[in-house]
């Protein structure tokens, strides 16, 4: 058969991989041997993508609701309909009265050109990419810490750590080509693994040093290995002094730790905190893989991991650095693109005002100083929003049932989407994009490679790519773009954000893609990010002294949540509802659990009577909810581990505060009853 080789766009990681096909269907997917970031090697979902992109029951024409269902109509139609609701609307109530949502799925082409729509055809900073459900909070802290908003180092340098520190990501399920290079790079190099997680999987088990943590102490626990760590004379003293600002703040504040208490707290003992911190610091080249969910995580977490890698002054060498993982395939992308209420495209801050002169002369208008509300926000009653544009998002699974009545209320929202989906249901119009395969766009990885997607065949009856049709649209609305190609969307990107500015479409189809910043002097783009030295002083700790906000359990309510991914998050995931293989993949331990389960210890299980299966009440002074028990020796004793997929029950747990980000949040507590 053909191939075609391309990237896979199930998740952050971006492997490689040949596309077979026959008769202009996609009929089988296969690794790249020579990637460099999977190097032979798929999990599930790559392996059967080609399921998805041949699904029978794709969109392939515009659908407008009327009185209550959807109807076929044409292209001419739906951008008349589109260009005359929008325009209506901006005119009657403002620009800020229309928003903009697309998903970290979406390429790097269409990203750029919706949050230019909104920009400078609308007026309005009210764009996003979703991080109301997604939480994603790591570039603001890497930026404001590193001077650098993104991953530090490359997946294929994990080859060369002495040291690995994975952080509160379960690696085997999540991001399985990562977890594999991980396991290889211990089982080759002898790296030395330590993770750190309230849960023990499957990387856990082969942990030199496992540290199951309680729920919500993180910080604390990182915040004790970093006190350890200079303790024994393990810092970095003279790339603290040389490289990094702030430094007295940090030091007096850690002086408030102490290494019983932590260990206390966290629900481990001192000596494997001593153990891991020793490890870590001891590494000649030492790497920490973390997630970049803030529900996970919080802030705190990240700045505490970041100082880690202060401390430790493992930046600019092989084997070191950081890795900020994201499980979308383009988060980094769609970020970088400037789908960020606050910042335009290469992380410019809307306040600033040479920034936005720089992008006003290039795209031929104004652009509105104000920021912009975020995807929380705008998916909130009362925001004052009245038509939303949705780009491959999908609020309805990802946030909650609120979000629907949300959309119920709106005057306009506008799909773009492969698939019908439970957010399809609540739109005024759905325009159908071209599928994964039949489009040729870039991507943006979780460390930073930015890679092409190549188009395999050629897209169903008269479907466009997303960008194609964000141009007709601002056509619509009576603007005048002339992008002939995809080709010319990327130029002009690389002329916006300065970190694309040598990424063409024939540099990135040559080796693989290239990591940026790929510039005009270094056009084979930068593995690390700090290979050409480090700046004096462009470093900067965040004291973070002992916090006072901690998950102390109660006899009344014994028991901390987390929240949190799993294999089962992505059973509810679209894509995967369209290949038969994954949807039965993903739901085989569903067939136990037809409606959910929570996860509790099974020696905590014996205690209160609780079997497997059985339905329990979840009881915290801010709400309740009946679910399943799941019981499993993963979860540490005292915790409840809630999948992210059951919206339901975080809701009716948390009350008025699930509203609330993970960072700001106090800590929940229940208790158990049988129901």
């Amino acid at each position: 058969m053909p191939h075609t080789l391309t990237t896979c766009t199930f998740c952050g990681v971006g492997c490689g991989i040949y596309l077979e096909t026959a008769g202009n269907r996609i009929q089988g997917a296969y690794p790249s041997l020579c990637h460099p970031t999977n190097g032979g090697h798929l999990c599930v979902r790559g392996w059967h993508v080609n399921e998805v992109a041949s699904a029978p029951d794709r969109l392939t024409r515009p659908l407008l609701r009327s009185n209550g269902q959807f109807r076929e109509i044409g292209w001419g139609e739906a951008f008349g309909f589109f260009a005359d609701r929008l325009k209506s609307i901006r005119d009657r109530h403002g620009p800020d009265a229309v928003g903009f949502l697309n998903s970290p799925r979406c390429g790097n082409e269409e990203t750029y050109l919706l949050q230019k729509f909104a920009r400078c055809l609308i007026g309005t900073n009210n764009v996003d990419h979703g991080r109301g459900a997604f939480r994603h909070n790591s570039i603001d802290i890497l930026l404001d810490m590193l001077g650098v908003p993104a991953s530090t180092t490359a997946i294929r340098d994990l080859d060369t750590s002495d040291a690995i520190l994975v952080c509160g990501v379960d690696l085997g399920l999540q991001l399985p080509t990562i977890g594999g290079r991980v396991m290889r790079a211990k089982l080759n190099k002898g790296a030395r693994l330590i993770v750190i997680d309230p849960r023990r999987h499957r990387l856990a088990e082969h942990a030199d040093c496992f540290l199951q943590v309680r729920p919500g102490t993180d910080a604390i626990l990182y915040g004790a290995m970093a006190k350890v760590i200079v303790d024994r004379g393990l810092a970095d003293t003279r790339f603290i002094k040389a490289h990094c600002g702030n430094a007295e703040a940090f030091f007096e504040a850690l002086h408030t730790y102490d290494l019983l208490w932590a260990a206390d707290t966290c629900g481990l003992t001192p000596d494997a905190i001593e153990e891991a911190a020793v490890l870590y610091g001891r590494a000649a080249a030492a790497a920490i893989l973390f997630s970049t969910g803030v529900e996970a995580r919080g802030t705190p977490p990240v700045q505490a991991i970041v100082t880690l890698v202060l401390l430790s002054g493992n930046l600019g060498r092989p084997g070191a650095g950081l890795l900020a993982l994201a499980e979308h395939n383009n988060l980094q992308g769609v970020c970088d693109m400037g789908m960020l209420p606050d910042r335009f495209p290469g992380y410019v801050p809307v306040g600033d005002a040479a920034g936005r002169a720089r992008l006003e002369e290039l795209w031929g208008g104004r652009l509105p100083a104000k920021i912009g509300l975020d995807a929380q926000a705008l998916l909130r009653a009362g925001s004052g929003l009245k038509a939303l544009w949705l780009c491959r998002h999908e609020p309805v699974v990802a946030a909650s049932a609120e979000v629907a009545s949300v959309l119920e209320r709106l005057d306009f929202v506008v799909v773009q989407h492969t698939f019908l989906s439970e957010t399809t249901k609540h739109a005024h119009l759905i325009l159908p994009v071209a599928a994964f395969g039949a489009e040729q766009a870039t991507f943006t990885n979780t460390e930073r490679r930015i890679q092409l997607v190549a188009k395999a065949v050629e897209p169903q009856g008269d479907l466009t790519p997303a960008w194609r049709q964000i141009v007709a649209l601002a056509d619509a609305v009576g603007a005048v773009w002339s992008y002939g190609n995809a080709t010319a969307v990327m130029d002009e990107i690389g002329r916006a954000v300065p970190a694309y500015a040598a990424a063409s479409y024939n540099n990135l189809a040559r080796d693989y893609g290239r990591q940026w910043p790929c510039t005009h002097d270094k056009p084979l783009g930068t593995r690390d990010l700090f290979e050409d030295g480090i700046p004096d002083h462009g470093f900067r700790f965040v004291a973070f002294p002992r916090p006072t906000a901690l998950p102390y359990s109660t006899p009344e309510c014994p028991f901390v949540l987390s929240f949190g991914h799993s294999l089962y998050y992505w059973h509810q995931n679209v894509l995967v509802q369209h290949s038969e293989t994954l949807r039965r993949e993903y739901q085989i331990l569903l067939l136990d659990y037809p409606e959910g389960f929570v996860d509790i210890n099974d020696v905590d299980a014996r205690a209160l009577e609780i079997r497997d299966g059985s339905r329990i009440r979840l009881v915290a002074p801010t709400g309740a909810a009946v679910t399943t028990a799941r019981v499993t020796p993963e979860v540490k004793r005292g915790m409840i581990f809630v999948p992210y997929f059951l919206w339901e029950v975080r809701e009716q747990i948390l009350g008025a505060t699930a509203s609330i980000p993970g960072s700001t949040r106090a800590p929940v507590c229940v208790r158990i009853e049988r129901a």
